[in-house]
């Protein structure tokens, strides 16, 4: 019932913050939404590296990491959530802060992940100073065979970390051109761009970034991806979603939901699924 260009689209970020949601509580809803009707859009559990006690019963839990303490403590964290029975198949962590160069970062990521094959390894890299370098830096990582991909964040606490469509569609366009799958945090609430009454901050919508991506896959350039990313009504964005929507999804990778619910209800909104209902 999730067509090939939603599937895995959704991460579940309900143990991140600003979510309050209790380890038990959050397991149990990830099992529920990976066992609904809609469970195919669902990736993984996103569980921050500090948090070891997960509740892996049944065992398989699809999980990712998400650093948030020093990168040497990844390992430990993805040895102690196997033992417990998740299925450990990603971890994210940023390589540097804002402003700073992101190459020694990448570098100890590549050295703590060289040993383990199985996982994918998703880079999260300031969208600032260094970052096409960075990016050089990972499509050679992945030409050695390294699976690993850059993250971005698209969101946050102050307005300089939204990046405008053009902004963005340019990353996008950077990442096509190094054939660089990728992942989003931060920012992303809704299928459509708008402007939150309560911040003043304008946030990208996953509509806006799926189409864009369609667009830089088939050779747009940054100005025709730009303003797939700028576009604030439907109308523009919901057909090209639907022509498509049985192509498994190019690039991106996804992005992570504090609740799942509220995106699809969304997207059975914009009747992009079909709301459990067979056609």
């Amino acid at each position: 019932m999730v067509p090939p260009l939603f599937a895995g689209l959704l991460d579940d970020a309900a143990l991140l913050q600003p979510g309050d949601a209790t380890v038990a509580h959050a397991a149990a809803g990830f099992r529920e939404h990976r066992d609904a009707w809609y469970g195919e859009l669902v990736g993984a559990l996103l569980v921050p590296s500090s948090l070891l006690d997960l509740d892996c019963d049944p065992p398989g839990l699809p999980v990712c990491v998400i650093s948030d303490a020093a990168l040497t403590i990844l390992p430990v964290a993805v040895a102690k959530l196997r033992a417990c029975g998740a299925s450990v198949r990603a971890i994210e962590a940023a390589v540097a802060r804002r402003g700073e160069d992101p190459q020694p970062g990448l570098a100890e990521l590549r050295r703590l992940t060289t040993s383990d094959k199985d996982l994918d390894v998703y880079a999260e890299i300031p969208l600032s100073w260094g970052l096409l370098a960075a990016l050089d830096a990972v499509a050679a990582m992945r030409a050695d065979g390294l699976r690993i991909a850059p993250k971005f964040r698209v969101g946050g606490l102050a307005g300089e970390l939204f990046p405008t469509p053009v902004e963005l569609a340019a990353v996008i366009c950077a990442c096509r051109d190094r054939e660089l799958p990728f992942k989003l945090a931060a920012g992303i609430r809704h299928a459509l761009r708008h402007t939150d009454p309560e911040t003043g901050f304008t946030h990208h919508g996953f509509l806006n970034v799926l189409v864009a991506v369609l667009l830089a896959t088939d050779g747009h350039e940054v100005a025709e991806v730009a303003e797939a990313l700028g576009a604030t009504h439907p109308v523009p964005l919901v057909e090209p979603a639907r022509a498509r929507r049985d192509e498994i999804r190019p690039l991106w990778a996804g992005f992570g939901a504090s609740t799942i619910v509220e995106p699809l209800t969304e997207m059975v909104r914009l009747g992009l699924i079909n709301g459990g209902y067979s056609s």
